[in-house]
């Protein structure tokens, strides 16, 4: 008997497929089982051609058998079986597939598709194992032969003995090292939650004799061990099955079977689509956020299957990072597979599902929002801050598919609202979209700078999250309405009334307001009369694109620019206050000063901004109380 030297050239190209390529030793048995799947997928082929070949389902199966004592795990199919020349070409030569081949000769049409592309998946055997046997009987032979390797050394194949068709596995699994074990390879529950990961919706049973136990008749405390064959895989996936047949339940039940999470989904898509790209598909949106979701451990992605073998656990490339909360699954029999089936190109199919997946989420959302609004705003509760912080990300390039999605909290209808609903109902003479930010509802309900636009009627929308104001500056505008902050240097409210009561107000006390400015060396940038204030004496107004908040965003994260707004200083000249300021103006300067200053205080208090000198203040609060 001569050993053949693999004619994929040298030791080291396999070593490097075995260690590289996969990065789970798991997998083998995930490869393996793929290929007993498609040897049985071809003899069902030949009898839909073939009226001598009779297809019994019952007949058909991969059996797992474990050896302990002698560390051998052996997979056996009753598929269609290899002839020698078979075992040479497709075990001989590392890359090559007899799956492809059959695959491109007989181009399948009938549902039951080849899993296996790429002959690299039995090679993943030697991860485990020092020596694999393959003894195999080819359909339409009566001989049977058996090839053996223990790796890059090369290969034997010799006349062997098989009563039925198929093929069957044999493994030597490895020794434990200090680096690795290679016992649970030889453990049944180990063997059960690997065929489970990966392979529960072949379409074949895939057996194994399992260790049960009961109580011993006639007793109360002694147990007695007996082994029984089990199917371990659920054969058809939920997926595949006719969504009339299902329930809630059902869907639910496979929200926990699958690990999802450890709420409810919200609610979830069952997609089925036959056309240029076939896949189906089905995706959870959760009831709550996950604990570890804006952590660096959170993983978005779907589960992603080729014919019901899974390929990767998370393929983050499935969904948007706007939508990275949505759990679930897609299989498709059109994705081109590289090498080892835990590679994806990176093609058209894949890039074609994502874009079709993302716009079913949207619809599902929209249509939570139009038709079943508090189960929408739960989820906005939850999910919202993702949606708003998707607007602002990447340069605001995904602002128009998710504008219509966020709410904000409304001044006037105290409840969560769209953009589109705020624009529906403003005013004929209202101009923009105002808002207002601030740490909570509680807190912008009190804000000085909210009474001008609130006694005009109209209607604010309240931004509480820190990604609001980002997210709305790049959006712009929405239905070619502007937004406004309310503490905006111009609130474009101005009657020609009001513009000429305002500009005597800044040439009469100009030199008030110039000496403030002076006093507070630079803080802000002007002193000026107010025009939003209507009963506090003081507040901060803003030039530019920078708010106070945004401001006091900016200033907390770790590589900060020291970026600050322009605040502007408002007086209210109607205010009690301010007579005190133009006396003292008049005839103490000192006390002009300490009022300065306390103002300045004040209008940093109402923001939520730290006070400079906390003593200095107490002190000067003092200085007015003697």
């Amino acid at each position: 008997m001569v050993k053949k030297e693999f004619k994929a050239e040298s030791k080291r190209l396999l070593e490097m497929m075995i260690n590289s390529i996969y990065t789970q030793k798991e997998i083998f048995l995930r490869e393996l089982i793929s290929n007993s799947s498609d040897a049985i997928d071809k003899i069902y082929y030949r009898a839909l051609t073939d009226e001598s070949i009779s297809f019994d389902s019952d007949n058909y199966f991969v059996k797992i058998d474990i050896d302990k004592e002698n560390r051998l795990l052996t997979i056996t199919d009753t598929g269609i079986g290899m002839t020698k020349e078979e075992l040479e070409a497709n075990l001989g030569t590392i890359a090559k597939s007899g799956s492809l081949a059959f695959k491109t000769e007989n181009e399948l049409k009938d549902g039951h598709d080849i899993i296996g592309q790429f002959g690299v998946g039995f090679y993943s055997a030697f991860m485990v194992a020092d020596h694999v046997t393959v003894t195999s009987r080819a359909l339409d032979s009566g001989e049977a032969y058996v090839w053996r390797s223990n790796g890059a050394d090369g290969y034997t194949i010799e006349e062997a003995t098989k009563e039925s068709v198929g093929t069957t596995i044999e493994l030597k699994i490895k020794e434990n090292t200090e680096d690795e074990s290679y016992d649970e390879f030889l453990e049944e529950y180990r063997i059960q939650s690997i065929i489970k990961k990966y392979s529960d919706f072949i379409r074949y049973p895939i057996k194994m004799d399992v260790t049960n136990r009961n109580l011993k008749e006639g007793t109360e405390d002694e147990w007695e061990e007996f082994t029984e064959e089990k199917t371990i895989n659920s054969l058809v996936p939920i997926w595949r099955k006719n969504k009339s047949e299902l329930k809630d339940e059902d869907y639910e039940n496979f929200y926990q079977e699958k690990h999802y999470g450890f709420d409810k989904p919200l609610t979830h898509l069952h997609i089925s689509v036959d056309g240029a790209i076939r896949y189906q598909s089905i995706l959870f949106i959760p009831e709550s956020m996950p604990f570890d979701y804006y952590s660096k451990e959170y993983e978005k992605g779907l589960e992603l299957y080729s014919n019901g073998v899974l390929i990767m656990n998370k393929c983050a490339d499935l969904l948007p990072d706007y939508f990275s909360f949505v759990k679930g699954m897609v299989d498709s029999e059109d994705l081109s597979l590289n090498i080892s089936r835990e590679i994806l190109q990176h093609d058209r199919q894949l890039k074609m599902i994502a874009k079709n997946i993302k716009n079913k989420i949207k619809s599902q959302l929209q249509s939570l929002l139009k038709n079943e609004r508090e189960k929408y705003e739960k989820f906005y509760e939850a999910f919202g801050r993702q949606l708003k912080f998707g607007m602002y990300n990447d340069f605001g390039a995904n602002k128009d598919e998710l504008k219509d999605l966020v709410m904000f909290y409304s001044s006037k209808e105290k409840k969560l609202v769209t953009l589109a609903e705020y624009v529906e109902r403003m005013p004929e003479e209202q101009k923009y979209i105002y808002y207002a930010s601030g740490d909570s509802i509680e807190r912008i309900d009190k804000m000085p700078q909210t009474e001008m636009v609130t006694d005009k009627g109209f209607e604010i929308l309240y931004f509480t999250d820190d990604v609001d104001e980002f997210a709305i500056k790049m959006l712009m505008n929405y239905q070619e309405k502007e937004f406004k902050s309310v503490s905006s240097g111009d609130l474009g409210l101005d009657s020609e009334d009001t513009q000429e009561s305002d500009e005597k107000d800044e040439q009469e006390y100009q030199e008030l307001f110039t000496e403030m400015n002076k006093l507070l060396d630079s803080k802000v940038k002007e002193v000026r009369a107010s025009k939003r204030l209507r009963t506090h004496p003081v507040c901060f107004a803003t030039d530019g694109e920078v708010t106070i908040e945004m401001e006091k965003i900016l200033q907390a994260m770790p590589d900060n620019q020291n970026v600050k707004a322009e605040k502007i200083l408002e007086i209210n000249t109607e205010h009690e206050v301010f007579q005190s300021l133009v006396q003292a103006f008049g005839q103490d300067k000192e006390k002009l000063n300490l009022y300065t200053n306390l103002l300045y205080n004040q209008a940093l208090l109402i923001e939520g901004l730290p006070l400079q000198d906390p003593v200095q203040f107490t002190n000067d609060m003092c200085k007015v109380m003697v």
